[in-house]
């Protein structure tokens, strides 16, 4: 590309739309890569919590159980082993109040889905951003294209020149600001998507977290491996969400 065209030359001889576009779609691409960032070290993390939860039922206490869960910070599986411990707890000493009175299966259940509920709230946390940057930000850049175009066409008409020259270099100088706007999309959809599966993953495994969870506050023990293998995972998850 000559030297005479390019980025510094669109912010040089741009006029403010023109700049403010160029700003919008670098302000987009860093948000974008900030926020993918952050969402797969998040991911990772609780990845890896989701991993080692299976280390819980291996200990021979509940408090032990928790003690290992707690070694990691910020462990949703350990969070939601509290609240189900607490909703038992919490039904067996009192019985004074209307909520009090609710089948154990069902307390336990609750308290068990609001925690999944609002976990599943914090791992999508983010996702709306790169949704929205993947789908605008080409839109932006086609913006900054029409109005590229529109000025060189006027500043030719102005100068009387029609030369390939004259023509060719103004114009393909405005598709930079088409490119930019694929540029700032494509690492915010695959980001969006990747960050979507990681987030699957974890989500399924706190389900099937809280389907044993559920069976052991409930009837003293965890489901048996073999009826667990059998147990498809949206079952699993359909048995916490009732």
């Amino acid at each position: 590309m000559p030297e005479s065209f390019g980025l510094a030359h669109i912010w040089t001889q741009g006029d403010a739309v023109t700049r403010l576009i160029l700003i919008t779609l670098i302000g987009m691409s860093v948000t974008s890569w900030v926020v993918i960032v952050l969402k797969a070290l998040d991911v990772w993390k609780h990845k890896q919590s989701a991993l080692s939860s299976e280390q819980f039922w291996h200990t021979t206490s509940l408090a032990e159980g928790l003690a290992v869960l707690s070694h990691r910070p910020d462990n949703m599986f350990h969070t939601l082993a509290q609240v189900g411990q607490e909703a038992t707890e919490h039904h067996q000493a009192a019985q004074k109040q209307l909520h009090d009175r609710l089948d154990v299966s069902d307390w336990v259940t609750r308290s068990l889905r609001n925690c999944i509920d609002d976990h599943t709230s914090r791992l999508q946390n983010g996702l709306a951003i790169l949704a929205s940057m993947g789908s605008t930000a080409p839109f932006v850049g086609l913006f900054g294209t029409v109005w590229g175009i529109y000025h060189a066409l006027v500043a030719i008409g102005a100068t009387g020149n029609a030369s390939i020259d004259a023509v060719a270099g103004p114009i393909g100088e405005t598709l930079i600001m088409t490119a930019l706007g694929l540029a700032v999309a494509i690492p915010a959809v695959l980001g969006y998507n990747a960050l979507v599966r990681g987030n699957k993953f974890i989500i399924a495994r706190m389900n099937r977290f809280a389907h044993d969870l559920h069976a052991y506050y409930v009837t003293g023990a965890r489901v048996s491996p073999s009826a667990q293998a059998h147990l498809p995972p949206h079952l699993a998850a359909a048995h916490v969400g009732h």
